[in-house]
This record gives structure tokens, sequence and C-alpha cells, in this order.
């Protein structure tokens, strides 16, 4: 099994001057921490306009950053929002390809949908079509990172003439494509399309088999088919995190943070009520304790990530039981202080993480073995968009060019009607 770091970049109210700037600061700090440590995944997230939960606009920025800094841990996108109302398809074959390269061939490319009100609203995306959209784009991008040239696109949202979409990624034919999941149902869709799962429902391991099983079956069976061009048969799952060797430390420094996160979420996506550069979502989470958005949450100190490195190893095996192939940590979260964080992340490259390396290897090579013949049957069933013959591929005259025609048209018609 293999860990992640996962930042949504928040920033409860209120804000000083330099707040945002420490925030990446110390952000990158934490995820170069992260790779000397041996984490094998830093996850970023694509948010706008969601105040305190989230200030990460432009992952790519961060992620490309990151990339300077680190030489082993994987840059994912988790996620990247692929609606061409966010992000024109073509924008964001660009900037995969480009990072991959800066990076080495690192990149994983996390997608979504979105569903908050904020966003989507934002940017005059219909809410009822988001779907198709969403799994029309993220084709439509695997193919502009594979075809030498993308022989154009008329779809339902968004349309492009034939192009050479560059650079091109260094992984081939594009880097491993996951989806964010809540639920059972986008869990299935995720297995039914081939792609990795990003849960971010917070659930216990015992849950976690359920949907783990659920979607290796489905990748197994004649149901997977490839939005992409390749299979990425992974589930990754989420748990709160801090460690102290006293179990009361780790519970004091993490667990308001940790309850500011279920809160701001629950806030911006269900209950709450939203007036930009107003609403103090913090001030509400400070007097609203009793919400039933922390209510789910256990008052003994067992919050899965929570506790000394026997709580964390005791929790994390349950995962690895379950078969997740990932737990990404939520680690910056309220006002969770950055040396804490960097002191649990310490303990846990310590003390935790090098049983699990040992394992994972092994465990990996036979999953591996296990699943070729379901991941070749799968790209087997898969029909990719046909590439252009020779003579189909169109010529565009340059624009200089076009304009030089078009004058020389307008003198002979002058020189004509003066005749």
């Amino acid at each position: 099994m293999k860990f992640g770091i996962f930042y949504e970049h928040q920033l409860p109210r209120p804000w000083r001057e330099g707040d945002e700037h420490q925030l990446f600061l110390d952000a990158l700090e934490q995820v170069a921490l992260a790779d000397r440590i041996g984490i094998e995944y830093a996850w970023e997230v694509e948010h706008h306009f969601l105040e305190e939960y989230s200030h990460s606009s432009a992952p790519e920025v961060f992620l490309a950053a990151c990339s300077q800094r680190t030489q082993n841990i994987r840059l994912g996108h988790g996620i990247r929002q692929v609606i061409p109302g966010y992000n024109h398809p073509a924008r964001s074959a660009e900037v995969l390809a480009t990072l991959d390269l800066l990076s080495n061939g690192r990149v994983d490319f996390g997608t979504g949908e979105s569903s908050s009100i904020l966003e989507l609203g934002g940017f005059g995306i219909d809410i009822e079509k988001k779907r198709r959209a969403y799994l029309e784009a993220t084709e439509q991008i695997c193919n502009m990172m594979a075809m030498d040239p993308y022989p154009g696109f008329e779809g339902e949202f968004f349309s492009m003439p034939c192009r050479n979409v560059v650079p091109k990624p260094l992984q081939k034919p594009h880097p491993p494509v996951w989806v964010a999941c809540s639920n059972r149902d986008t869990i299935r869709m995720a297995a039914e399309n081939g792609m990795g799962v990003l849960c971010f429902a917070f659930t216990d391991p015992a849950d976690a088999k359920h949907w783990v099983d659920e979607y290796y079956d489905i990748i197994r069976s004649d149901k997977c088919v490839p939005i992409g061009r390749a299979v990425n048969p992974n589930i990754a799952m989420v748990t709160s995190f801090s460690l102290h060797q006293d179990r009361e430390e780790a519970i004091r420094r993490g667990k308001p943070g940790f309850d500011f996160f279920r809160y701001a979420l629950a806030n911006l996506y269900v209950f709450g009520e939203h007036r930009p550069g107003r609403t103090n979502i913090w001030e509400l989470f400070e007097q609203d304790r009793n919400n039933p958005a922390l209510q789910a949450l256990p008052d003994d100190g067992q919050l899965g990530g929570i506790g000394t490195p026997d709580d964390l190893r005791q929790h994390l095996e349950g995962f690895e039981r379950a078969g997740v192939d990932q737990v990404i940590f939520i680690q910056q979260a309220g006002r969770n202080r950055h040396e804490h964080i960097c002191e649990s992340l310490e303990l846990f490259g310590a003390q935790v993480l090098p049983g699990f390396k040992q394992r994972d290897p092994e465990a990996e090579t036979r999953k591996q073995q296990a699943l070729a013949p379901f991941i070749e049957a799968a790209l087997a069933r898969k029909q990719p968009m046909k590439p252009l013959a020779e003579d189909e591929i169109p010529s565009y005259e340059a624009l200089g060019r076009q304009i030089i025609a078009l004058q020389q048209q307008q003198q002979e018609q002058k020189q004509g009607a003066a005749d």
C-alpha cells in the first residue's frame, strides 16, 4: 500500500497580510519533506471561489513548483476541473504534458465533475449536464495527449478543428487517469471507465473492503472499457492525520483542523449559505459545534489517522487488508500548524512507513500479474478515436498570407471597377 498527502490550501478567517503567501511556502516545504521520507504521492485540488475551505485555484502552478523541489514523489491533480467551462480540454492536455516533462514523468491526472454551486454557477456550468460534459472532456484530453495530430472534435460541450496539441507527456500514452469519488455510484463509474478512484468520502476499513471488492469486480468484468488509452486499476482513500507519541497531544493538535475540514465542506456543499467575501466559515464553525456535520465524528480519540504511531499503524493495516492501494492523509486543515504537520510526517516516516514500504513491491507485483489479462481485455474493448490519414490532415494558411491575399483581391476588384 502506498501513501499520499493532500492539499486544499485551507485558510480560515480572519486573514492577515502575508497569510496566503506563508500558506503556500509551508505547503511546498511539507511536500519536499514528504518526498524525503518516502511518501509516494502529493495531491493538489482545484477549487474556485471556496473561501477558507480551499485557496487552490491554480494547482498546475503549485505542482510545477513542487516538481523542482522533489525527486521521487508523484504529483497528482486531485483533481483538475476538466469540464470545458472551467478549462478547455486542449489547455488541460498542454498543462498536464508540460508538468509531466518538468517532473520527469511523475504526473497523475485526477479528474472530476465538480458539485459546488459557487464553482458551477461562477463558470455558468449546467448542473444537469455536468456528468456528460465531464466524460466527453476527459476522453478527449487523453486523445489530445496521445495523438499526432489530434483529428479534431465536434461534441456536445466543445468543438475544435484538427491541431497537434504539444508538448506530449513523457508518460505514454498519457499520465494515469483517476476520478474523484464520494459514493459507490461514482466508484462504479470509475471502474467501468478504467480509472483509478480518489475516494474523498471518509470511511473505515470495514466499509472500504466492500467498495474495493466492487471496484475490482468491475475492473475484471466486460463492463470495463477505458475512457483513456490505458487502465489505471487503483483505489485511494483519505483519512485524517496527526501523530504524536502522546495520543491526547495528537488529538489536541489535529482534531480541530479535521473538524473544520468536515464542517467547511458540509457548509459549502450541503447546508450553508454563502456571501462572497463576507461569510466567515471559521466563525460559524466556532459557533456551531453541534451541527450534524460534526456529530458523525467520534469523541473517543479513535479518529483514524489521529493518534500515536501504533494507533495509525493499526488503522492503516485495516485499509491494507481491505485491498486499498493508497491512503491519502488530510493534514493541512483548519488552523493546523505547519511545525506540527512536519513533526507528524517525520514520525510517520520513522516509525510507520518502513513496514508498509517493505511489503509494497511484492504486493504490487502480484496485483499487476493478476490483473494483466483483464486489463488487456479491457483495452481490446476500447474503440479509440481514428487517426487521420496523411491526405486527410488539413492545411491552414497563416493569417498574414490570408491578409495579403485579401488585399490583392481588393486591389484587383478596384482595378476592375476602374477599367
